[in-house]
């Protein structure tokens, strides 16, 4: 039995749906806080079980048969994750999970500028010690979050930011076809995986090739970051959100995002989708 956590999401979802193309429905099962919510999944036979990480109690019999858990990572950006993501684990051991498989990012470390980060390596420090087969998909930095990240560039013709550095911007589409891949492998990755497109641009790379795109000049102005705070906040957002998104921009310039690795490519069978294409759509 595969058990899925986040399966009404946008990441969790579609690797539900790569599964089902591999699958009979009976072998999988899905968690998720509100079970009319996976009414869909529920329909073409999976099952539908009710699990909340903030509701430890919920947990052990929503993961209880699966030879492998799917766990999706927290995307509240304020709550404690590493203590809803211990949770989850904890309930994984207690009914004897054969597999966890996390949903973790490629710039995990405990010293990361980006807050989502560090909640990254102190969960897989949690899986190395739970004492059950773990996989850790570090996926690499979605590359739909240009959309926000780079600003308004297609009004102002420039992407104003606080920080520059190399990102491995990855499909999220191709990052769910990839877990349904390690799922499906039965256990041949073992730990960490690194699940990134071949190449890591820059805020610069990405405005030239937004430059091509629009069929005019597009620059990157780096500014102060505090600068660059005052002026996000001075627009209307929250400043703890605005300080949670420097730290990315902080994150890509130290090198945290800089790395790729083709292991993405031999998963898919064909080229992933890039910076670029993020921009196009």
């Amino acid at each position: 039995m595969i058990i899925v956590t986040g399966a009404t999401g946008a990441l969790n979802g579609a690797t539900t749906d790569h599964l089902l193309a591999s699958l009979p429905a009976e072998d999988l099962a899905v968690v998720t806080r509100d079970p009319a919510k996976a009414r869909h999944l529920a329909e073409r036979g999976v099952g539908v079980r009710r699990g909340n990480y903030a509701d430890p109690a919920s947990l052990p019999a929503a993961f209880d048969g699966a030879d492998q858990l799917l766990l999706v990572s927290s995307n509240d950006p304020f709550a404690d994750a590493v203590v809803s993501h211990r949770a989850a684990i904890a309930a994984a051991v207690d009914v004897g999970v054969g597999r966890i498989l996390y949903t973790s990012h490629q710039g995990a470390a405990a010293n990361s500028p980006f807050a989502p980060a560090r909640d990254h390596a102190a969960t897989e420090e949690t899986l190395a010690r739970c004492g059950l087969p773990w996989t850790s998909l570090r996926n690499g930095f979605y590359a739909h979050s240009l959309g926000w990240l780079a600003g308004p560039w297609r009004s102002t013709g420039v992407i104003r930011i606080p920080a520059d550095g190399p990102v491995s911007w990855t499909a999220r589409e191709d990052a769910a076809e990839a877990a349904a891949a390690i799922i499906l492998s039965d256990g041949a990755y073992d730990g960490p995986v690194t699940i990134t497109a071949p190449e890591a641009p820059t805020f610069a790379d990405v405005a030239e090739s937004a430059s091509t795109l629009v069929g005019r000049a597009v620059g990157v102005e780096v500014v102060d970051s505090e600068q660059w705070v005052g002026e996000q906040v001075a627009a209307g957002a929250p400043e703890p959100q605005v300080r949670f998104s420097l730290g990315m921009y902080e994150a890509a310039a130290g090198g945290f995002f800089a790395g790729v690795d083709r292991l993405l490519t031999d998963l898919l069978g064909r080229a992933p989708r890039t910076a670029r294409d993020a921009l196009v759509a």
